[in-house]
Order: structure tokens, then sequence, then C-alpha cells
């Protein structure tokens, strides 16, 4: 029976034995030219000194006859100057699907090794200190970014950006820490706790400042997750058509029927490196049965929580935006079916509009430049390590939180110091410098086998 090098039936053993050395394919699954195996662990040098005997000089590439499998080239990394900090090789063979279950045999062979888990490549080097957690999320949205200015992001993540910032911020916190725990220890001493207190907050001030603007850039969020548009309007003005228009293929039914489009459809666009998600949802009009009716409530929905609204109207019976209807998410009007008018300046184009027609794709270019613009809003000045995660924001408002009530000079000593041992406890969640087993899993679990 064949078995996948992926899976291998006879090594189970957990992801939480640390002391395996483990194995995975780290390249594309299928058939390629060449296919990539990586180890780590204890057992790595004895893993290469049964498949190819001696072993190459350290982090030179050396082509070996490995085994009486193939001939490929194998790099030798020992700990700790390695991706995971422990001994680590890589095997690069030719990649067809019997020589990859082979080697993996092979390596499988040797005491000590099973399959990698999802992630444990990544997982080990966080645990020895290679990477910490915002390193490793920036490798994850490195190997899963889709665009260009995703990719600058992500490498900038991760080679540390973030882990920069968010060090030298700690580093701040523990010299206002070690001020007011000076200050507790002479507390008999009014006039030295006070100054030592004073000093503290002439520290945290800035600090403050520095985490409020931090939290006050959304460039890095959107970037990662997406610039959302919904295309909203009423029925029959063409909406389904500047989607399939934007898609440069069909995607939405288009019809002359009203009330064609029920639920949201979404594309994905790169617009100028940025990725941008276009919904087309259902016309908004009075009425419509149940059916309708639920179409249109999540339409609203989807553009409430967008961060831009196309407004479509037909150029025949051009129709306004519903002011406020939307939230405080940015609208533009779009005038679609122009092609259709006798006189192409009997159409009153809108303040801020576009006046477009998907049959013909006049006004397109300025339609998709107006997107790329509203997307890339902020990135070309954005800072140089932006949030880019949820768990960020998070732990961020935390620790703002804290140094705001540590401000506060009415607060007792002690409190106002048990603040500052709470914005660091939030700080040190992010870069991993305490106890997060409880976010590991989530994190880890974005990644390939081999990574």
């Amino acid at each position: 029976m064949n078995h996948s090098p992926l899976h291998h039936e006879s090594r189970t053993e957990p992801a939480s034995r640390a002391g395996d050395t483990i194995i995975a394919l780290a390249s594309g699954a299928g058939v390629a030219a060449v296919a990539v195996v990586r180890i780590s662990g204890p057992s790595t040098r004895a893993v290469l000194e049964n498949l190819i005997g001696t072993l190459p000089v350290p982090r030179e590439g050396a082509v070996r006859k490995i085994g009486d499998i193939d001939r490929g080239l194998v790099l030798w990394f020992p700990g700790p100057a390695s991706f995971t900090g422990e001994d680590m090789a890589e095997l690069q063979v030719h990649g067809g699907r019997a020589v990859v279950q082979a080697v993996v045999e092979a390596v499988l062979a040797v005491r000590g090794t099973r399959l990698a888990e999802p992630g444990e490549f990544a997982r080990r080097a966080s645990r020895t200190g290679s990477l910490i957690l915002t390193e490793v999320e920036g490798l994850a949205d490195l190997v899963s970014a889709e665009t260009e200015a995703q990719r600058v992001q992500a490498l900038a993540q991760a080679e540390g950006g973030l882990r920069r910032l968010y060090e030298g911020w700690r580093g701040e916190l523990l010299k206002a820490q070690s001020l007011m725990e000076a200050g507790l220890d002479f507390s008999d001493e009014a006039d030295v706790a006070a100054d030592a207190a004073r000093q503290a907050a002439d520290v945290v001030a800035p600090l403050l400042g520095s985490v409020e603007t931090h939290l006050a850039d959304r460039s890095g969020e959107r970037l990662r997750d997406g610039f959302r548009v919904a295309i909203a309007g009423p029925p029959n003005a063409g909406k389904s058509s500047i989607l399939n228009a934007l898609a440069k293929r069909d995607v939405a039914i288009v019809s002359e029927e009203a009330g064609t489009t029920r639920d949201v459809i979404e594309v994905h666009l790169d617009v100028g490196g940025v990725p941008v998600i276009v919904a087309d949802t259902a016309g908004l009009r009075e009425g419509g049965g149940r059916v309708e009716a639920e179409g249109m409530r999540r339409a609203v929905l989807r553009a409430q929580s967008a961060d831009l609204v196309l407004w479509i109207s037909d150029a025949a019976d051009p129709m306004p935006a519903p002011l406020g209807r939307f939230g405080d998410v940015p609208i533009v009007s779009v005038t679609n079916k122009a092609d259709l008018l006798p006189q192409r300046g009997a159409v009153p184009e809108p303040p801020s509009g576009i006046v477009v027609s998907a049959k013909t794709g006049e006004g397109f270019e300025r339609l998709v430049a107006e997107l790329g613009r509203r997307a890339g809003a902020g990135i070309e000045e954005r800072a140089a390590s932006p949030i880019t995660r949820t768990r960020h924001r998070v732990e961020l408002v935390s620790v703002r939180d804290a140094l705001k009530r540590f401000v506060n000079p009415d607060l007792d000593a002690e409190l106002r110091a048990e603040e500052l041992r709470s914005a660091a406890h939030h700080l040190g969640r992010l870069t991993g410098r305490i106890d997060v087993e409880d976010i590991l899993g989530a994190i880890f679990s974005e990644f390939c086998i081999g990574k």
C-alpha cells in the first residue's frame, strides 16, 4: 500500500514531544522538478550520516548520493545557527512522488524521528528564541502573501520590524518599573518616592503617545486582510455587470429582472499591489418578497462593514446615495450605462463621482484608479511597522489602558506600579516573552506542514 509522503501510519506521536527529530516535505505537494525535505532535531546528524555518510561543510550545499534512492543537494545547519535553533538539514531531491516517499521513509527509519505537525518548525524556532511571535506571524503572512505590498509588509515583520519596536517599548517599561519599585522601597522617604514616581511618569508619557499613534494606524491590518469594497445601489443599475467587468470574468448573474442578486458575491482583486475585496450585493428598493428582503438586509450590513461603498445608479435615472444608511463608510457615486444615452453630455457627473459603461468599458480606467487610490491611502506614509493582526491590537489596547491608568497621579503608588506590570504583561504576550501556550496553537496552525 502506498502512503503519501506527508502521512505515515507508524508515526503518530504528538507534537508536544519536543525532543523528537521532525521531518516534513517543505516544498509543494505533487510532481515537481525538485522537492525539499526538511529535518530538525537532535537526531539530524544521525539521519545524514545514515543517508549520505560524511556530513558536508555547514551551510554549504553539497551534491551527494542519498542512500540508494537519489542524488541531490544536501544542506547541513548545526544548531543553534539554523532556522529552528536546533541541528537541521535540507535534502533537495527530484520531485517525483516515489523519490520523496522513499526519502521520507528512510529518514523515519532512524530512531527518534517522526513527521512534523503543522507549523512545528516555526514553533521550535520560537521556542529556541530564533524567532519571536510577531516574526512567526510575519513569516506566516509572507507564505500566504498574494500581492506585492503584502509581501513587502510581511517580509518587514518577519525580519523583526515589530520586534524592534516592541522590544524598545519593553525597555522603556522596564525602566519605568524599576523607578516605581525603587520608590516603593523608599516609601518612608516621601521626597525620594515622589521623585522616582515623577521620573517614571516622564518615561511613560512619550511611551503612551507612541502606543496611541501605533493603534491609530490601521493600514497594516487593511493591507493584510484586504480593502473591502461593497457595491450597492438600486436594482438593475448594473451592479453585477460592474463586478464582472472589474473581475474580467463572469462571477455574478446578470439579468434584466429586478432582484436577481440575492446574496453577497465576492471577488478578490490586486489593485496596484493592494488586495481589494469587492462584494456585489442585492439591489436596494422598497418592497420585495421575503428572500429579496433578506438579501437587502445583508447588503446593508456588508456595506456598513466595508471600507468603501460604490453606489451604482442608472445613467437614465441617477439616484443619489442614501446618506447615513451605511454609517460613516465613505461612498463613491458611480453612474452606469452611459452607453445607452444618446449624448454623453446628457449625463450629469455627480460631484466626486464617476460615469462608466460596464458594456463598453468606458470610465473603468478611472474607476480602478480611484479604487487603487482609496485602497492605498495611507500605506505609503504609514509607519514602518504597523499593526497587522487583531491579536496585536487587543494586547496593545490593554497596554494603552494600563498606561493611562498609571498616569493618574491620584492613584496609589502600589496600584500605579501594578499598572506598569499589567502593561508589561500584555506587551510580553505580543512577543512571547511570557507563557503564551493559550495562543500558540492558533498562530502555528496557519502554517503548512514543512514550515
